[in-house]
């Protein structure tokens, strides 16, 4: 699908994610639209942050997800519908279930629903590597069994159903993409990556963290949203899921170590039973194939294995070192 003349939504568009995705979608050359969650501050989030020229090419709209008749106009007029609306902070998923159905289930059935109404072309629904719980085998391909191991988790298998329900029982274009773990700059402090960083900037030598032996298969956010675009512009990736991950993985240990070393410091690490998941919530080892992802979209990581993990995280320690982008969180303090 080629971009020229086409009309996209970006649900999520105030996200980490979400504006890296719109900004480099308006700088491609698509007719942007961003939704953003209204707010008494009129903030549009990380867009507020992007350069003038870019977020002057975009038409920025508020709204909330969970709302149908809001989302029924936000999807009105456009081709392509990019959904990463979502509440995604695990550790909250346990305080709050009820809200993570609504905003991720129910949000979904409103976004399917007026895609439906609208005809829409082409729905790309943001899934994550967290339907997978903990690897029964690896790589991870996209038919490893769904295992739930927090409310979050719930949410997301439910709300990937519906989409590819709706593929099945309507024919409607929908595209399923699943991230593994995302980071790089604009991403809340209270992920793992930002916390290490912006923890030893703070002067720490000991470093507050959960869990350290479960391994993870990090995506710099540049890799992540050429996935989006490549699972948006492929007609093959219709009624697929798809895997979008580096095939590498690390585990939090060790990823502590290189942080530092890559900020120069030597740290110790204390574990902090604040930050740790209930005993089977926590997701012991994910790592992707990504074979689906190269032979259906072409695509594949520009920051793979460890020599492009340690550039990517050269990159996003270079933001949150600027004191100004620091500042936007609460690095002194653990919320989940």
């Amino acid at each position: 699908m080629s971009a020229k003349g086409k009309k996209v939504l970006v649900t999520g568009a105030d996200g980490f994610i979400g504006s890296h995705l719109t900004e480099e979608l308006v700088r491609i050359g698509w007719d942007v639209r961003a939704f953003v969650l209204y707010n008494s501050f009129n903030s549009a989030g990380w867009l507020d942050h992007v350069p003038a020229q870019v977020r002057n090419q975009m038409q920025v709209i508020a709204g909330d997800i969970r709302d149908p008749q809001c989302v029924s106009q936000a999807v009105a007029g456009c081709d392509v519908v990019m959904h990463l609306a979502a509440l995604i902070a695990i550790p909250y998923s346990f305080k709050a279930a009820d809200s993570y159905v609504d905003t991720n289930i129910r949000g979904t059935l409103n976004i399917l629903q007026a895609c439906r109404e609208a005809a829409v072309e082409k729905i790309v629904h943001t899934s994550t590597s967290e339907v997978y719980g903990s690897a029964r085998f690896v790589p991870i391909t996209e038919e490893h069994p769904l295992c739930a191991q927090s409310p979050y988790a719930a949410t997301k298998i439910g709300a990937d159903q519906l989409a590819l329900s709706y593929h099945n029982s309507f024919n409607l274009p929908v595209s399923v993409i699943r991230p593994f773990n995302t980071y790089g700059p604009r991403q809340s402090q209270r992920a793992v990556i930002p916390t290490v960083i912006t923890q030893i900037l703070q002067g720490k030598k000991r470093v507050e963290l959960g869990a350290l032996h479960p391994t993870r298969d990090f995506n710099f956010v540049k890799d992540t949203v050429r996935g989006f675009i490549a699972v948006a512009e492929a007609s093959s990736s219709i009624g697929e899921v798809v895997n979008i991950g580096s095939n590498f993985e690390i585990s939090i240990e060790a990823l502590v170590i290189l942080i530092a070393e890559l900020m120069g410091e030597r740290v110790e690490v204390h574990l902090d039973p604040n930050r740790l998941r209930p005993h089977e919530s926590e997701v012991d080892r994910l790592l992707a194939d990504n074979a689906k992802a190269k032979r259906l979209l072409g695509w594949e990581p520009l920051y793979g294995q460890k020599q492009g993990l340690r550039i990517g995280l050269q990159e996003t320690i270079a933001w949150f070192k600027q004191e100004g982008n620091r500042k936007l969180g609460r690095p002194d303090q653990y919320v989940i």
